[in-house]
């Protein structure tokens, strides 16, 4: 694939799909299955676009169905979201709610879990974050506080809540970062989230292992997603993923893969306490 460049834009958070210039690819035309997760029930946090859009048609094609959380003001992509599942011949449930209110994030697997009849595979993919600033000074307590919930409290309350649910065999996938590994100065709250992220990963999988719960995380480089017009000043929106030695970004379909590998039994079973990069080469080590 071709170094791509953006045409400048900008979007409210948390953005929407349909605004995008160009729109993202996350598979609709080009991912085939080969039920890797046939008759697996999943929960993906921020399914309704990007990475966990491209993970939701994913795994529905390998069999899987779906349950996808997401902001109500993100319900026209949920929608969409919605109906590529079931296009896909696999039932998705809808489940709106704040993950950085706790009642709400525990609330959110007990609707998923009773949509779906039971829970195989979690995936943690919520985030946010914020470019728009120059300096640590430019933080506030609000950016901790949303960053710090979304990215890590929730993850907490939601994999706290689906342990309850998941049994030998099962899966959890984090969604990290390459921010983890090159933090960039204007995301140093979101680059620490993703650093944690590894490390609640790799102690998640010691503890599980004994449950036959395997817990690894995928990092990914910069994604061409709603979050980055919604959250990077225009003008980097042009360059973004440029930086890459691939020398462009990366599309949500091209992520999705990684969720598929490690969630699936077939392909990942002696698999945990690993971050797998998906990064346009930039190293993750």
């Amino acid at each position: 694939m071709s170094a791509q460049t953006f045409p400048a834009q900008q979007q409210t958070p948390p953005g929407l799909t349909g605004e995008m210039r160009p729109r993202p690819d996350h598979g609709e035309d080009s991912y085939v299955g080969a039920s890797r997760l046939e008759g697996r029930r999943a929960l993906i946090t921020g399914g309704d676009s990007g990475i966990g859009r491209a993970v939701a048609i994913a795994f529905a094609r390998e069999g899987a169905d779906v349950a996808i959380v997401y902001l109500p003001d993100e319900q026209p992509d949920a929608d969409e979201t919605c109906r590529l599942v079931e296009d896909a011949g696999r039932r998705c449930v809808l489940v709106p709610a704040d993950l950085t209110v706790e009642d709400e994030a525990r609330g959110a697997v007990r609707t998923a879990v009773d949509g779906l009849g039971g829970l195989d595979v979690l995936v943690n993919n919520a985030g946010f974050q914020m470019a728009r600033r120059e300096s640590v000074a430019d933080i506030t307590s609000e950016d901790l506080d949303r960053t710090f919930k979304t990215n890590l409290y929730a993850l907490f309350w939601v994999t706290q809540s689906a342990l309850e649910h998941l049994k030998d065999g099962s899966s959890i996938v984090n969604c990290s970062s390459i921010q983890a590994y090159q933090p960039s100065e204007p995301l140093l709250d979101y680059a620490s989230t993703k650093a944690a992220i590894n490390n609640v990963t790799v102690n998640l999988a010691a503890e599980l292992a004994e449950r036959g719960i395997r817990v690894n995380a995928v990092a990914p480089g910069p994604i061409w997603t709603p979050l980055q017009p919604a959250t990077q000043p225009p003008e980097k929106v042009e360059k973004f993923g440029s930086d890459t030695p691939l020398g462009r970004a990366g599309q949500p379909a091209e992520v999705a893969h990684a969720f598929v590998f490690l969630a699936s039994e077939q392909t990942a079973s002696y698999v945990s306490g690993t971050v797998l990069g998906v990064t346009g080469g930039k190293p993750v080590f």
